[in-house]
């Protein structure tokens, strides 16, 4: 174990080469195309059986061991964001508004020199290793959920994934069991009244106060008709209507989005949100166009891989730096994988304060301390190869 973990940092400066170079060319969800054709052709060049075109964009490799044993599938992210990229680095994006700034250059270079690890001690690899590189994580229905409906979970008895996140040091991993990461959806309400002349509101239905009337309720669902041991956030964060000083409008539109760790806290919400909205406007005498848009699933870490998980990763950063954290209310559809077969997903520490990387993500100059890339592959790797030999 201790001289393929070696191999990796062996591979560092090929890691940073490949990182840079998926930073400078970034391709927004749903429309990769340089992207998988650079994995797809390092994989070729390994020797590994490469399927293309999985579910969409997406990209599978197939690492099929020396001995016979179970099946691991590891997972990694490879499209960017529509954000102008504003650090002063000579690897910064030369995609006008577009780049990396959550760490998914990073996970896709993590993957591919596990890969490049495997491939030279398959003949003694027990079992079998699936690379999925993921298109569209960042944008919902996301890639997960068709590359699972065309088949790369086939055959797979366990899955492991990482994100880098900056908002930890370098050299830290951190990881739960159970709810990790939100689930939820976004909601666009447009409240349809009958406009006029400010002067005379009684001729009118205001959209506007109907509209001010749900957002007041709308804030009281979580704080009065959610069991409080239930983490939920609704958050109204659009409200559009009118143009002019005495022109009461005929419409008004509001939109935001709802965050849960627990499914049947959302439909419990949404159940809500209905009836506040149809009971105020019709109190009000108005229409309404209401839609609720559901996102990722929860994202909920399976207990055996993740003490797995935290069993390897100890020896690679020390017990001090493997710590359990708390949920957090982003969203991944990683949660999709784990809702089919058993697995973890844990956050590798990339930030660095002495050296200012320490923006977080989706931000215009987010960045990583490249060398967490080694020790995110380092703890995936090991766990991956501890499941295979342990079964």
């Amino acid at each position: 174990m201790k001289k393929i973990l070696y191999r990796l940092e062996e591979l560092y400066p090929e890691m940073v080469e490949l990182r840079r170079h998926f930073h400078q060319h970034p391709e927004l969800s749903f429309q990769e195309v340089h992207t998988p054709q650079k994995i797809s052709d390092y994989l070729n060049n390994l020797g590994i059986e490469v399927k293309t075109n999985f579910g969409g964009n997406g990209v599978v490799g197939y690492i099929r061991g020396g001995k016979p044993g179970k099946t691991v599938a590891l997972r990694a992210d490879f499209d960017a964001l529509p954000i102008q990229d504003e650090k002063g680095v000579p690897y910064k994006s030369t995609v006008p508004g577009v780049m990396h700034a959550c760490g998914h250059d990073a996970h896709t270079t993590i993957l591919l020199a596990i890969a490049k690890v495997l491939s030279e001690v398959k003949h003694e690899l027990k079992g079998n290793v699936v690379l999925i590189h993921q298109f569209g994580e960042e944008v919902s229905p996301g890639g997960a959920k068709p590359m699972i409906e065309a088949g790369c979970l086939d055959g797979v008895d366990a899955i492991f994934g990482t994100h880098m996140w900056s908002g930890v040091s370098t050299g830290e991993i951190y990881c739960r069991s159970g709810a990790m990461m939100a689930g939820g959806g976004v909601f666009d309400l447009e409240i349809i009244g009958s406009g006029g002349h400010g002067s005379n509101p009684h001729e009118t239905i205001d959209p506007i106060t109907i509209g001010t009337s749900i957002v007041g309720q709308l804030q009281q669902i979580v704080s009065r008709r959610i069991d409080p041991l239930q983490p939920a956030v609704l958050s109204v964060t659009t409200f559009h209507a009118g143009q002019g000083y005495d022109v009461i409008p005929h419409s008004a539109s509001i939109s935001g989005s709802v965050r849960v760790y627990d499914n049947a806290v959302l439909d419990s919400i949404i159940t809500h949100m209905e009836k506040i909205i149809a009971a105020t406007c019709e109190g009000a005498n108005a229409a309404y166009k209401f839609q609720f848009k559901k996102g990722y699933p929860p994202l909920i870490n399976h207990d055996t891989e993740t003490k797995l998980l935290i069993e390897n990763a100890i020896p690679i950063v020390g017990k001090e730096n493997v710590k359990l954290m708390q949920p957090v209310m982003a969203g991944e559809d990683f949660a999709y994988y784990l809702q089919e077969v058993p697995g973890t997903f844990f956050f590798t520490g990339s930030g660095n304060e002495e050296h200012g990387l320490i923006v977080p993500s989706h931000h215009p100059k987010f960045d990583i301390d490249e060398r967490s890339m080694v020790i995110g592959a380092k703890v995936l790797l090991a766990t991956a190869l501890t499941y295979l030999n342990n079964h």
